[in-house]
């Protein structure tokens, strides 16, 4: 059976692609989840119109990402932890408060999934880790970690 994607199916297709599936996957699976519709040949504009809507999109966040990450990596971003005399963190620094330190000091928002550190930050000073903010863009944010208070 020919359906129309109406969303990006994992190991099948994107949206507004037309795919040829079993004809049980499609009754079963992907026309009551909403996922497809029937192909027909008069389906062919409407595909390729969702093609352009689908490029166009990921232009604009291609184009944003890289925006973003020109900002990203001009900036130090201060990072405040609890730690020691000797300089030692008491945990250490999370995803969680780098995306925090990122958004209170640059205004942009960034999920706690897509920072990658490399190693544990259990030390005041200097650290790079970096972002994923868009498929292919990535950015490498330098670090400042200090001790609070």
């Amino acid at each position: 059976m020919r359906v129309l994607l109406r969303t990006d199916v994992n190991d099948l297709g994107r949206k507004g692609d037309i795919v040829e599936v079993a004809d049980g996957y499609a009754r079963n699976k992907l026309l009551p989840s909403r996922s497809a519709l029937v192909a027909t040949e008069k389906m062919a504009k409407q595909a390729e119109a969702m093609r352009r809507a689908r490029d166009l999109k990921e232009t604009r966040d291609m184009e944003s990402a890289q925006s973003i990450r020109t900002i990203l990596e001009e900036a130090t971003i201060k990072v405040y932890a609890k730690a020691g005399p000797e300089g030692r963190l008491f945990g250490s620094v999370t995803a969680a408060d780098v995306s925090d330190s990122v958004r209170i000091q640059t205004g942009v928002v960034i999920d706690r999934k897509s920072v990658h550190i490399a190693a544990p930050i259990k030390s005041l000073g200097a650290h790079v880790v970096t972002l994923n903010l868009y498929p292919g863009v990535d950015s490498e944010v330098t670090l400042e970690v200090m001790a609070e208070g």
